[in-house]
């Protein structure tokens, strides 16, 4: 698997302010994201990990600028001879923006609201490709639509038929054929298989594998499910409260986690026949990114010695412990 980059962030940040409205207060702020430093490597999938809350979805659509960010940088480095330097997604021009988010797809938890119930499918599919430059006509695009629509598993006769008509699995299954339409370098997965029943996730997941041997994707994986993640990806990264606390292979971040909060997260897991989750790791008061006082940048270091007891709440507290 090649080592170059194909997506990295540099001390990425974002905010929203705490108060909405005309009248609303523009000194506080609650910090989404704050000062991650972050890569997606070419032909990897990189499994992002985290509680509710702690900027995993806020950083993928950062990354496709759904949701502008506040301070940093986002280089993509797509490797055509063009620019080899990479450029700055959010300072480019529209045309490149559009360039960017045909390359890299985005893949929505719900595929119910990610579809739209009045179209076909194959309107779903074609109707953004219709003003790539790739675009080659309409006999071209019925036989795009028909091979992906194999490629995820459905028939070329489910074209015809309405999102509504399908189980949220198959509709799922239109996402990533949606996806794969206009031949993207990485696809972005957001919980995607996490409303799903579970012999149905197993379908998905494998078929993310295949999808992404055969058409030599790169793959961020966003997941609550810790076992999910170590299963999909070849490197972990773990979020909390809005900053990377550790990141590793796979293979190392499952059996020998380092930092606290990934222990935390990996002894939660429910195991058949063992009791209860471990909960021995930390204690304390969850990190509030509402209260000014942990949300501001400098006072970083405080965000994970609110969930550290004793000895180790004094340490973070006096500095940030970093990625580990």
């Amino acid at each position: 698997m090649s080592q170059e980059a194909l997506i990295r962030t540099r001390e990425l940040a974002k905010r929203y302010k705490l108060v909405a409205g005309l009248f609303a207060s523009s000194s506080r702020w609650v910090w989404a994201l704050n000062g991650v430093d972050f890569e997606l490597r070419r032909g990897e999938t990189y499994g992002l990990v985290g509680e509710s809350g702690s900027g995993k979805t806020t950083l993928a659509r950062c990354l496709v600028q759904l949701a502008p960010h506040s301070s940093g940088s986002i280089e993509y480095l797509p490797g055509d001879g063009g620019q080899p330097e990479g450029w700055e997604v959010s300072r480019r021009s529209p045309e490149l923006l559009r360039r960017f988010r045909s390359e890299v797809k985005y893949i929505f938890q719900d595929p119910s609201s990610a579809l739209d119930p009045r179209m076909s499918v194959f309107r779903v599919l074609s109707i953004g490709f219709r003003y790539s430059p790739k675009y080659s006509g309409p006999s071209a695009l019925k036989a795009r639509a028909v091979e992906l629509m194999q490629a995820v598993g459905l028939r070329e006769s489910d074209l015809e038929r309405r999102p509504s008509e399908f189980s949220g699995g198959q509709r799922q299954r239109i996402s990533l054929a949606r996806a794969l339409f206009s031949n993207p370098s990485a696809l972005i997965c957001d919980e995607v298989v996490s409303a799903l029943d579970v012999s149905i996730q197993g379908q998905i997941l494998n078929l993310l594998v295949e999808l992404k041997r055969a058409y030599r994707l790169t793959i961020l994986f966003i997941a609550h499910d810790l076992t999910v993640v170590s299963y999909m990806a070849d490197r972990i990264g773990v979020l909390y409260g809005g900053s990377l606390m550790e990141e590793a292979a796979a293979s190392e971040i499952t059996h020998r986690p380092l930092h606290p909060y990934t222990q935390l997260l990996y002894r939660a897991i429910p195991r058949l026949g063992g009791g209860p989750p471990e909960r021995g790791v930390a204690a304390g008061t969850p990190f509030n990114p509402t209260r000014p006082r942990w949300a501001a940048p400098s006072s970083a270091a405080a965000r994970w010695s609110r969930r550290s007891a004793g000895a180790r709440s004094r340490r973070c507290g006096r500095s940030h412990p970093g990625t580990a």
